[in-house]
């Protein structure tokens, strides 16, 4: 009888869920420092939109290199293990036998089992099972480059955008005080949701988002007030 898993877990959003809460917390977070820092400099309302603007496509672009990159290297470490892998396995199959009855045995089973577990594995899917057991690759934890990069320029856009808009809408007086707050009002939701959707303290998620957020911000206006009154 074929039995039916009924639980979930947030695994899974693991990967994606990084790059887009980094993503949007990083377009938020700089792009509103920047917006406040040239605003509080004493700058024309266009310049503070152009500087928003720049932000924005630098920021985004940048996200998706870096994210590629790192990612990409994570790629490129786990084909060469798993190149590996398939050499040992193909000269030395006994040896590679062992070993995964090994790790089974450090995990519980006695000899016997951990045996006979290794070589019906091992008859099924020899490379899936060293592949899964003894180098930790799974689909879960699978690095794919093109979905982070995508997902962390898309929401870096889309954190950017939202001082931007904001500044926008604004008085160019009131630009600092009112993209400030705003920003700060949605990195305390982003901080939240994205705690909650990972299983974590939404409480503690948004705060620790929203402090360092308001530090960026608050030290940004400081050093443009300061650069502004010299210049």
């Amino acid at each position: 009888m074929r039995t039916v898993h009924r639980e979930t877990h947030r695994t899974h959003r693991i990967g994606w869920l990084r790059a887009a809460v980094l993503g949007a917390n990083d377009g938020a977070i700089s792009t509103a420092s920047l917006v406040v820092g040239v605003a509080a400099a004493g700058s024309a309302h266009a310049e503070i939109l152009l500087a928003g603007v720049a932000g924005l496509a630098s920021g985004a672009l940048s996200m998706a290199a870096g994210e590629y990159v790192s990612v990409q290297s994570q790629v490129d470490s786990e084909k060469a293990d798993i190149a590996k892998e398939k050499r040992e396995l193909e000269h030395e199959p006994e040896r590679e036998l062992a070993e995964l009855a090994g790790i089974y045995m450090r995990r519980g089973l006695d000899e016997g089992l951990a045996r006979r577990v290794a070589e019906q594995l091992t008859a099924n899917d020899a490379l899936g099972a060293h592949t899964r057991d003894e180098l930790g690759i799974t689909s879960i934890s699978h690095a794919r480059p093109r979905q982070a990069a995508l997902s962390s320029a898309a929401s870096f856009a889309a954190g950017a955008l939202i001082p931007i808009v904001t500044a926008t809408l604004s008085p160019v007086n009131f630009v600092t005080p009112v993209v400030g707050v705003t920003t700060f009002v949605v990195l305390l939701g982003l901080g939240g949701l994205a705690a909650h959707a990972g299983g974590a303290s939404a409480f503690k998620g948004a705060a620790r988002v929203a402090f360092w957020g308001a530090l960026a911000m608050a030290t940004t206006a400081v050093i443009g007030r300061l650069v502004g009154t010299i210049v």
